[in-house]
């Protein structure tokens, strides 16, 4: 079980049919649409370039790329022939993605021409800038095949946000992401007269697997480098999409830009969304059923996970239920996967299954701990229905998802008490309507301060990734802590979560 069973069915059994079509507008020049036979070729010719350049199996390769055909290969051309992907969410600092590409020893790095300038200090042992490394392309040698290859081999290494201001690197194996593709490819019916559009970052979790499920069985792939609701709508029309993952704000995005479109809302009865990250109100359900007439799917998971671990689908016994009862069972996370078990320890989700991840990356105390009991403690807090569906309530780790990335609380605050008027913070999660839920710093400042909200605000993106920059700013007098000087932060949310039953949106 490793990735080459995917590019291998799909060269064979699909060759001729179009497998991906790359992003049109970016700074390296276009691959435009290739075969599922030329994508398989030009995958030989990566593994070959990195056999040149000397990188042996079980080596690092890090990618920092927005989604193009070229991350796309990438999956089969490094992971394929014994190598591990390290693949970078390009939104980072470069401070963090020199960690990442340290801390993962990789010796070769792939960077993005539009964060080049501001990666310049980022290095590895070897560095090059996508669309200007076209002569590691230009080989007609075949690779040397993986001398053995192994099931349980580490595939990628992707870094998460966690409870820890640094991020973690988990390890996701073959077998790890075969299971998981061919089990989402089941519960949400791929077959080969699917068009997929890529609208999910391919580096967030390897697009959640569906990469290697669509290849196996020939599925057209249409690359959106950037987030548009409007240009989701156009490619949904132009390519005949009827599959995509997404975090809750891109279904926002889509949304927002319906009333400027002009005819029939294109995919209507055709396109299902898959969306994950943490659910969107049951109103915004409604309106995807009924104003774009797509169907929803809610599914759970983490990228420890692979991730698939619950699917939430409507299922026969809903057809005579309202759009709205329908949407309040929807926003579940849903029941367990096909070979996932799923528990409760103290109100803690654990889960079982051939998805889990191997461990953390030269973390050998988190991986103990994360792997307890032979169980995969995820952090979040749930109930399981007499049905069997999970329900998230609460995160009973200190991750905020906003816009469908994670972003860990303590690493915020580290940022922010770096600043030297900032007395006390503690940042939290609130809800949002947009993003899911937004960071919110609270801040006690030192004495005689005059720091205002905007200016905390551009420190913190001057050191993070904007995106995990707090949107607003309270300042108050003093933080709730317990007699042992921990930050209550049940306390500090409570508020702004009141009314709802959920302590995540």
């Amino acid at each position: 079980m490793t990735v080459n069973d995917f590019i291998r069915r799909a060269e064979q059994v699909y060759g001729e049919r179009t497998g991906v079509v790359d992003e049109p507008q970016q700074p390296a020049p276009s691959l435009g649409e290739m075969s599922y036979a030329e994508l398989a070729a030009r995958a030989r010719r990566m593994a070959r370039a990195m056999e040149d350049l000397g990188i042996a199996e079980g080596e690092r390769v890090a990618m920092v790329s927005h989604n193009s055909a070229r991350l796309l290969t990438a999956f089969f051309g490094i992971c394929g022939y014994g190598r591990i992907l390290v693949p970078i969410n390009f939104r980072l600092s470069p401070d963090e993605v020199s960690y990442i590409v340290e801390h993962s020893g990789a010796r070769v790095l792939f960077v993005d021409p539009e964060v080049e300038e501001s990666l310049a200090g980022v290095n590895a042992e070897h560095r090059f800038v996508i669309g200007e490394d076209e002569h590691l392309f230009a080989g007609s040698q075949d690779p040397t095949p993986w001398s053995a290859p192994d099931e349980n081999a580490t595939a990628t290494i992707n870094y998460t946000s966690g409870t820890t201001a640094r991020p973690k690197g988990v390890q996701l194996t073959h077998r790890n992401l075969w299971t998981n593709a061919l089990t989402f490819g089941l519960h949400v019916g791929v077959t080969d007269r699917d068009v997929y559009l890529h609208t999910l970052p391919m580096f967030h979790c390897n697009g959640w697997g569906m990469p290697f499920v669509t290849t196996s069985l020939g599925v057209p792939q249409v690359v959106l480098r950037k987030v548009d609701g409007a240009e989701i709508l156009r490619r949904v029309k132009q390519h005949g999409v009827t599959l995509m993952c997404a975090a809750p704000a891109v279904i926002a995005a889509v949304l927002d830009a319906l009333p400027d479109w002009e005819g029939e809302v294109p995919g209507r009865g055709r396109v299902r969304i898959v969306v994950a990250g943490a659910p969107p109100p049951t109103k915004t359900i409604v309106r995807v059923q009924e104003e774009l007439g797509w169907e929803f799917i809610q599914i759970y998971g983490l990228t420890e996970t692979s991730p698939l671990l619950t699917v939430n689908r409507t299922r026969q016994e809903w057809d005579d239920l309202s759009a709205e009862e329908r949407a309040a069972k929807l926003v579940r996370a849903g029941a367990p996967a096909i070979g996932v078990s799923l528990s409760l320890q103290d109100g803690e989700v654990l889960a079982r299954s051939n998805v889990c991840l191997d461990g953390y990356w030269d973390n050998p105390e988190e991986s103990a701990r994360c792997l307890a009991d032979d169980w995969f403690h995820t952090g979040d807090g749930g109930v399981i229905g007499d049905d069997g569906y999970l329900t998230i309530q609460d995160r009973k780790k200190d991750v905020i998802i906003t816009g469908g990335e994670n972003v860990s609380s303590i690493e915020v605050e580290d940022a922010i008490f770096s600043h030297p008027d900032v007395a006390e913070v503690a940042v939290i999660g609130v809800p949002d309507e947009k993003w899911g839920e937004t960071i919110k710093a609270l801040v006690v400042l030192g004495e005689g301060s005059t720091l205002t909200e905007q200016e905390l605000i551009d420190y913190v993106k001057s050191r993070l990734a904007r995106y995990k920059a707090p949107s607003s700013v309270e300042f108050r007098e003093v933080l709730d802590r317990t007699a042992t000087g921990k930050l209550q932060k049940f306390k500090l949310r409570a508020p702004y979560w009141e009314g709802r039953d959920r302590q995540v949106n």
